[in-house]
Order: C-alpha cells, then sequence, then structure tokens
C-alpha cells in the first residue's frame, strides 16, 4: 500500500493521485453502448433476444423463456437452505425497518389571506432494478434497491439480471420474492438497460432505474438519463478507515480487505496519527493475505490504489476524510461522536470499533448503494425518498392573489415578459 504523510510538501498532489480514477471508459465503448440502445429501440423484443444470445449464451425463441413467473420466485424462497432463509428474511426486516423512517409526506401551511401552499408527495408509477450476475451473485443488492421502493409505494417493480448460459441463482430469486418483485426478465447489459428505459413487446418501459453494473450498463444508464431516471454512476468500491492505534490491527487489516476483494480497482484507505499502529496493520496484511481465497484481486487492489495516512492527529484526520469524500467511512476509534460532527462528506459513516463495513453491505438497515468516487460531497444513499417525487401545491385566495400578483408583476416587467406581467395583474 502506498505510503501518505500529511506533512509532506506535496501531500494534497500525492492524495489526489492516489485517490485518482480513470475506468475504461472511452469512445469505442459509448459507441457500442449506443449501437445497443438503438437496435433495442428499433427492434425490440427480437433485439433483446439476439443480444441475450450472443452475450449469455442463452438461446431462447422468445421473451416468455426469459421472464421469470412469481411463482418460480416463491419456489425459490421456499426452497432455500434455513440458515440462507433466516438471514435473509432479518436482513429484509431491518432494511425495510430502516428506509420506513426515510418515507416523505406531504405538506400545507396556510396563510392569512386564505392562501394555501404546500408539497404533494407520491411515489413513482415503476421502477427498473439492476442486479449484476454472471462472476457473482448479489442478493443483497436485491433487497436494497427493491425495498426502498416497495416502502415508498412504487407500484411495480420490473427486476433484470443476466443469467450467463442459464445459471440463476435462486437466492437472486429468493430476495426478489422476499422483497416484492413484480416482474423478472433474465437479460443484463446495455441491452437489458435500453429495454426498460425504452420499453418492448414484453418488457414495460419504467420511470427509473437504479442498480449497479459493469461499464456497459453504467454507460447506458448515462445515455438514458432524461429520458428516464437513475440513481447514480457507481465507480469502484471504496473504504477509509480512521484508527486511533487502539483496535487490532487484524481486524482493520480485514476491513480493508473486505472491499479490496470486489475488484482490482477498489480502493482501500487507512489513516492515523500513530505510525507504528499503521506498521503493524500492514503486518497483519501479510500475514492473512495468503489465507484469502480472492488473495489476487486483494492483493493487486491493495498495491495499485491502497493507501496508508499518517496524520498528526485526530482533527486532521477529519479533514482528509472530507478530501477523499469515500464510499464507506469507518471511525474506529475511542469516541466517535466526538469526531462526527467535523465529517462532512461519506456516503455512509461506520463508528465504533465494532461496527464492520460489511455489516452494512447486508443487514444493518441502512442502504449500500452509497455515492463513490468522491461524489458524496453532493449525493447522498439510495433511500426511500428516491422513489418518490413532490408536486408543489398553490391554492390562492383572491387577497393573496392581489397581493402577490403584484410583486410578481413588477419582477416579471424586470425580465421583459409582459404576458406573465399582465396575467398576474388580471
Amino acid at each position: 500500500m502506498q505510503q501518505l504523510d500529511s506533512k509532506q510538501n506535496d501531500f494534497k498532489q500525492a492524495l489526489a493521485k492516489l485517490l485518482s480514477f480513470q475506468e475504461a471508459s472511452n469512445a469505442s465503448i459509448t459507441a457500442t453502448v449506443e449501437g445497443i440502445l438503438a437496435e433495442i429501440k428499433a427492434h425490440g423484443d427480437k433485439a433483446l433476444l439476439d443480444y441475450t444470445h450472443r452475450f449469455d449464451r442463452i438461446n431462447a425463441e422468445s421473451m416468455a423463456e426469459l421472464d421469470i413467473s412469481r411463482q418460480q420466485l416463491e419456489q425459490a424462497l421456499e426452497s432455500l437452505p434455513q440458515d440462507q432463509l433466516t438471514a435473509l428474511t432479518a436482513s429484509a426486516e431491518r432494511i425495510k425497518n430502516y428506509h420506513e423512517r426515510q418515507l416523505q409526506t406531504s405538506w400545507e401551511y396556510n396563510e392569512a389571506d386564505g392562501t394555501t401552499l404546500g408539497q404533494q408527495v407520491t411515489p413513482l408509477d415503476r421502477v427498473g432494478i439492476y442486479v449484476p450476475g454472471g462472476k457473482a451473485a448479489y442478493p443483497s443488492s436485491v433487497l436494497m434497491n427493491a425495498i426502498p421502493a416497495k416502502v415508498a409505494g412504487v407500484a411495480e417493480i420490473i427486476m433484470v439480471v443476466p443469467t450467463p448460459q442459464g445459471a440463476v441463482n435462486s437466492l437472486v430469486l429468493a430476495a426478489a420474492a422476499l422483497s416484492g418483485v413484480d416482474r423478472v426478465f433474465t437479460i443484463g447489459g446495455a441491452q437489458a438497460i435500453a429495454a426498460l428505459a425504452y420499453g418492448t413487446e414484453i418488457v414495460p418501459k419504467v420511470d427509473k432505474i437504479v442498480g449497479p453494473g459493469n461499464i456497459y450498463v453504467a454507460t447506458a444508464k448515462k445515455i438514458v438519463f432524461g429520458m428516464v431516471g437513475i440513481d447514480m454512476i457507481a465507480g469502484p468500491s471504496e473504504i477509509c478507515i480512521v484508527c486511533d492505534g487502539q483496535t487490532s490491527p487484524d481486524w482493520i487489516a480485514m476491513d480493508l480487505f473486505s472491499q479490496a476483494e470486489h475488484d482490482e480497482i477498489a480502493q482501500s484507505i487507512l489513516i492515523s496519527p500513530d505510525a507504528e499502529y499503521m506498521h503493524e496493520v500492514q503486518q497483519s496484511i501479510q500475514r492473512l493475505l495468503p489465507e484469502m481465497e480472492r488473495r489476487d484481486i486483494i492483493e493487486a487492489s491493495l498495491k495499485g490504489r491502497g493507501g496508508m495516512i499518517k496524520v498528526a492527529d485526530l482533527a486532521e484526520a477529519a479533514d482528509v476524510v472530507n478530501m477523499i469524500a469515500p464510499e464507506h467511512l469507518e471511525l474506529s476509534v475511542a469516541e466517535p461522536r466526538e469526531l462526527l460532527p467535523s465529517i462532512r462528506h461519506a456516503g455512509a459513516i461506520f463508528m465504533g470499533r465494532y461496527t464492520a463495513e460489511a455489516l452494512g453491505d447486508y443487514s444493518a438497515g441502512p442502504n449500500h448503494v452509497l455515492p463513490t468516487s468522491g461524489t458524496a460531497r453532493f449525493s447522498s444513499p439510495l433511500g426511500t425518498y428516491d422513489f418518490q417525487k413532490r408536486s408543489s401545491l398553490l391554492e390562492f385566495s383572491a387577497a393573496g392573489a392581489d397581493s402577490v400578483g403584484r410583486y410578481a408583476s413588477v419582477l416579471a416587467r424586470g425580465e421583459g415578459l409582459t404576458a406573465h406581467a399582465r396575467s398576474a395583474e388580471y
């Protein structure tokens, strides 16, 4: 892992270099995705079947073969081993409980002259959820995307999940059943995003698309944004740990591993005022790494984008955290709540020595769909509010229209919009 010190003259430049990330997005990928989108838009299910055959090697004669019934979802749930069923059910309940507290409601207030102003909050009609498939299965992604939508009152949830060579993961289907997903199609890639955005003969058009995916999925989401809503463009997984040197080095090493094992471009960073402690963590990394199943990926991630940053004290650690604006932040210190007011930018904040980031990935309750690549400076975790929209409410009395209309008239004439002004005056 790269070693940085906040005292070094070029610290900010060195930190920026450590954080810099340029995904393999290029003109050829964009052109490929645009071609796929155009084909789906023009030819619907036929093109969708062609791409599913080409990329996932599934020889389906019709989209009906790629449409998983509600009965199949329920069967997957019932067939789970008891330990998986218990874990999935308990996690779903915790996620539901947390997101119910985010639910926004309509409101109004009355002014003295009888004018009423307010806001009406309503759910989206139909949402599409993209769940990655192939190398790994992500039932947790199903829970985190579908449950907030259901809590918000979304009428219909359409899930798409690639199943290369027809390999269907029962735990993913069980999570869909438990989360209240209405329809599931075994399609993936940019073509699945196109189907959700434009609609086909079989796949319904949605209002918003959420969920992570590869560079082709991310590029497709960028392109269709505006025609439909999207959650965010996800970058590589990140963890930033602030430690005072009193937590077991093995614990910290394993928490760094927990994000590094996602892929070679994931980022794990440790910040501490204790240089000797960081050396101990490095020793733990070297000792524990050989026993990790995904050793090669973890090692590549830590060497390529991992970092250990020495700071003067915890106050400076908070300053560095705000420069990074990490996806996941662990405050593994004696008094995390004392440090909390200094943290302005982080997707999720894990406080105390016992709050491993992995708990938040699965079962804690808060959403694990979080802003990455520094976007925590201006964006938030996925939540119930992402599946609701707001309409302003205005109802003027005669007296209110007379009073406020005078202000509107003056401002409209100042902008040269005389029809606006005369409308207000009338």
